[in-house]
């Protein structure tokens, strides 16, 4: 039998034990079990002669190179309602979670924000503030689609209303500052659901200070109870005047963040761009925003007052409250407001396949409501707000919109019959006429690539539209655009999808890979498109070197830019296929 080396262990009482190598588990248990008896000191003194000795506590790795640096004494920025503590990551100052109005459960509900109860000391903010309550969006996903999207769906409470900071510094540098609004229609997302939504990278290529915030959604933002008292009076728009108090945070704390409260720009994407669109028609949002712009989000109308009526009494109804205790709905738990809100009967009519943004504001169920104080009438319809008059505008769609091949490997294979089929459900006399135009207009496209652009061509209609009522004020101009850029990943099937531009508007296409594949053609043109919104901005005005002249929107021309590997500015671009497909 071969040799077992044995080692000599030395303790604190001057015993000498012999110990095999395999024996480590049990020297190991004996330490454990020494310090549960007290007597950790006596065996924590027990060493390999052969090991020397530490001399003192470990020293502090050195951060003097390091791309992100935290500490408990910096960075830290004073608001008004106290001091908080952040972050710096690659040179940009990153503030997360910073309060800007207080909880809004129990007794708050429905009623306009209050202000946060000012803190002492230093308020640690590294970490993104809770999520409005809401429905899961990724519980019956499929697989392909939660890969490319790398949702983050946040921890979900009512006291929300928080917001993220970047920033390039923290002095007097005056920054154009841009606020992001979030996606989800009215009722889902938040401002850090998407890797893409990161404002790192645009506050450092374009020397912004970057803003995002969270606010009521849904049933807990939209519900209009306007009819059981005064105090509710405005209720049905609760959720847009929580945006409406994070921009007066903006404007009164935004300078000690480097940023310029007086250059201001809101942008949003889907349900975020028919926020920017329904703020451009709220006089208390007057002045807080100098600039706007609108990413797949031209809903042109908030719903009636009638509407929202019948809304809330069948909730009520659901929850068997009377108006006589409508304290009830204050005190349920938000999980019940929260079932009895989702409920598809009470919420939203059913879809098609194709989204219809002229009819979005009765798609999206619980979502602003006009005929109030807060929104006094309906956004860009018939005419633009005369409250925003003075506000220049970028206007932009996909190509492609909510029609896409993902999670559906066999989509390019679409025949004609099916083509045609899908045609004839929406337009059943232009069936012909249509796929003749629209085939002129994209000549390689397959057949369900074909589909997709004419089942995104209402979206489209609405920015034209959005662009053209702006233009028709004659005071701030309007800049249309639409993002073609086909993206590579899984053989080509998420085209230019529903939220495929916002990667490219934040400089992102490294966050997010899955959706871009992050190629050299994906940074050329994330650095070009960014620009432009950078440039937008800060001076109103999104021309810059990297594309070719962009003209305002005339409701002659119908002037847009096309995102694409290679930028084109085209007039007249597809107004035979949006006339066709009108209805």
């Amino acid at each position: 039998m071969p040799k077992t080396e044995k080692s000599k262990v030395v303790c604190a009482a001057g015993a000498e034990t012999g110990l095999t190598s395999a024996s480590r588990r049990d020297v190991m248990k004996r330490l454990a079990f020494a310090a549960v008896a007290g007597g950790l000191g006596k065996a924590a003194l027990c060493q390999s002669t052969a090991t020397p000795v530490l001399n003192g506590y470990p020293k502090l790795a050195s951060t003097g190179k390091n791309p992100v640096q935290a500490s408990g004494t910096s960075p830290i920025v004073e608001t008004q309602y106290g001091r908080v503590r952040g972050y710096v990551r690659y040179g940009i100052y990153t503030f997360k979670g910073i309060p800007f109005a207080a909880d809004t459960g129990g007794a708050n509900r429905f009623l306009p924000a209050k202000k946060p109860t000012p803190w002492s000391g230093v308020r640690s903010s590294m970490y993104p503030g809770h999520v409005c309550p809401q429905t899961s969006f990724t519980t019956n996903s499929g697989d392909e689609y939660l890969w490319i999207f790398k949702w983050d769906e946040g921890v979900r409470k009512e006291d929300c209303l928080s917001l993220n900071v970047w920033t390039p510094g923290l002095d007097n540098g005056k920054r154009p500052v841009m606020v992001w609004l979030h996606g989800g229609g009215y009722t889902m997302g938040s401002s850090t659901e998407s890797p893409s939504y990161d404002g790192e990278n645009l506050a450092r290529r374009g020397n912004v200070v970057l803003v995002s915030l969270n606010h009521r959604l849904g049933v807990f933002g939209y519900l209009n109870l306007a009819a059981y008292g005064e105090q509710y009076a405005n209720s049905g728009a609760s959720g847009m005047l929580d945006i409406v108090t994070g921009l007066e945070w903006v404007r009164d704390n935004i300078a000690n963040f480097g940023g310029d409260p007086n250059r201001v720009t809101i942008f949003g994407q889907s349900g975020g761009g028919g926020k920017v669109t329904i703020l451009m028609a709220m006089p208390p949002a007057k002045g807080l925003f100098h600039r706007a712009i609108v990413q797949s989000g031209s809903f042109l109308g908030a719903v009636t007052q009638e509407r929202s009526h019948e809304m809330t009494e069948k909730l009520l109804k659901k929850l068997e409250i009377t108006g006589t205790d409508l304290s009830k709905l204050q005190r349920i738990s938000a999980d019940q407001l929260l079932e009895a809100g989702s409920n598809w009967e009470i919420s939203s009519i059913p879809p098609s396949e194709i989204v219809d943004w002229r009819h979005s504001a009765l798609l999206n169920g619980w979502a602003p409501v006009a005929g109030n104080a807060a929104i006094p009438d309906q956004p860009f319809n018939p005419k633009a707000p005369e409250c925003s008059a003075n506000v220049p505008m970028i206007v932009c769609t996909t190509l492609n919109e909510f029609v896409n091949g993902v999670d559906q490997p066999d989509c390019f294979k679409m025949t004609e019959e099916e083509l045609k089929a899908k045609v004839q459900k929406a337009w059943p006399d232009k069936v012909e006429s249509i796929l003749q135009t629209y085939r002129k207009h994209l000549p390689g496209a397959n057949n369900f690539q074909l589909w997709s652009v004419i089942a995104a061509s209402s979206s489209r209609a609405m920015s034209t539209l959005q662009c053209r009522l702006k233009a028709e004020q004659k005071a701030a101009p309007a800049y249309c655009c639409r993002f073609d850029w086909q993206s590579p990943v899984l053989d080509g099937r998420p085209m230019a999808q529903h939220g495929m531009d916002l990667a490219f508007v934040f400089d992102n296409t490294a966050k997010f890979e899955n959706m871009t594949g992050d190629g050299p053609e994906a940074r050329a043109l994330a650095a070009r498109m960014s620009e432009a919104w950078l440039h937008f901005a800060r001076a109103g005005d999104p021309n810059h070197p990297g594309i070719p002249h962009w003209k305002p929107f005339e409701p002659a021309t119908n002037g847009t830019m096309l995102f694409d590997n290679e930028c084109m500015f085209r007039e007249h671009l597809d107004d035979e296929c949006l006339k066709i497909t009108s209805v």
